[in-house]
C-alpha cells in the first residue's frame, strides 16, 4: 500500500449474519481496501461460516475466520487470537453491526499516527430503518440527513474541517472498540485485551488505559471514518460492574500490562 504500512479490518461479531453481510457488504465499495480482514467470531452457528465463505469469492482481500466454541461473551479472547493471526502493522477494529461510510478505511489511513490510537465515532441508524435494511438485506443510502438517524454530527464527512476538531489527550473512558485502530506493536506491548474481563462492558476502555499508562495517546477523530451502527437490543449488563472495578484499577495503578491477554491466546485455544 502506498501508506507505508499493512493494514488489517478487524470485525468481531457473534450470531448476527444478516448484520455481518451489511458490513461485508460496506467493504466492497471501500476506497481503499485493508491488506486483509480479521473476523473474530465468538461462536456463531454455521450461518455465519457460510456467509463469510461467500465472501471469499467476492473480495480480492484475504478474509481470516477465528472462531471460538460459544461460552458467553469473550470477545476479549477471540480478537486477541485474530490479532495473532495477522502481520499487518495497523489493526482498524469494528464491531460486527457497523456499516462502513466508502472512505472509512481511507480516512483510518489518513489519521495513523505513531505514539496515538485512535477514537472514532458512529451515527446511529434507529430501530425501524435498521429492521428494513437487515430484511432487504440492502442499506439504502445513509447520511446525516436521512430519517430515521441519531447523532447526527457523527455521520459528517467534512475533511479540510477535520483538522480543527481533532483531540489528541490522555482520556480512555471515551473509548469505543466499535471505531477504532492501534498500531499491533502496541497492542502487543501492553498484552491486549483483557481475558480476564468476562462478558459485555469495558473491555475496550480498560485496554485503553493501558495504552495510557504505557504512554500512547488517544487521538478523537471527527468528520473522518465515518461509520454507520445497526440497532439493536441492549446486551446483557451482570458483569458491568465486575468490569468495571477491573478498569478503575487499571487507571489508579498505572497497570501498562495485563496479566492474561494477547500472550497467553495460544494455551486459551489448546
Amino acid at each position: 500500500m502506498t501508506s507505508g504500512f499493512t493494514t488489517a479490518l478487524l470485525i468481531s461479531t457473534y450470531n448476527w449474519p444478516q448484520a455481518l453481510k451489511l458490513v461485508l457488504d460496506s467493504i466492497l465499495h471501500q476506497t481503499i481496501l485493508p491488506d486483509e480482514i480479521l473476523i473474530a467470531d465468538d461462536g456463531s452457528d454455521e450461518l455465519t461460516k457460510q456467509l463469510i465463505d461467500s465472501y471469499r469469492q467476492k473480495l480480492t482481500i484475504p478474509i481470516k475466520h477465528f472462531w471460538h466454541e460459544h461460552r458467553g461473551f469473550r470477545k476479549t479472547i477471540i480478537v486477541n487470537r485474530a490479532v495473532a493471526g495477522t502481520a499487518c502493522d495497523y489493526i482498524i477494529e469494528i464491531d460486527g453491526d457497523i456499516i462502513l461510510h466508502k472512505r472509512f478505511i481511507e480516512d483510518h489511513i489518513h489519521v495513523a499516527e505513531p505514539g496515538y490510537y485512535i477514537r472514532g465515532s458512529r451515527l446511529s441508524i434507529q430501530e425501524k430503518a435498521s429492521s428494513r435494511a437487515l430484511h432487504s438485506g440492502v442499506l439504502s443510502s445513509v447520511s446525516p440527513f436521512s430519517r430515521g438517524v441519531s447523532n447526527r454530527f457523527n455521520g459528517l464527512r467534512i475533511p479540510f474541517l477535520s483538522h480543527f476538531l481533532i483531540k489528541k489527550s490522555s482520556r480512555s473512558r471515551n473509548f469505543r472498540g466499535c471505531n477504532c485502530a492501534f498500531w499491533r506493536t502496541d497492542f502487543i506491548h501492553v498484552n491486549g485485551y483483557n481475558s480476564e474481563m468476562h462478558g459485555w462492558g469495558h473491555e475496550d476502555i480498560e485496554l485503553a488505559a493501558r495504552f495510557i499508562n504505557a504512554g500512547i495517546l488517544q487521538k478523537k477523530v471527527k468528520l473522518l471514518a465515518v461509520c454507520y451502527h445497526i440497532y439493536h437490543e441492549t446486551l446483557d449488563k451482570k458483569h458491568e460492574t465486575t468490569n468495571f472495578t477491573i478498569y478503575t484499577a487499571t487507571l489508579v495503578q498505572g497497570i501498562r500490562r495485563c496479566t492474561m491477554g494477547y500472550s497467553n491466546n495460544t494455551e486459551q485455544f489448546n
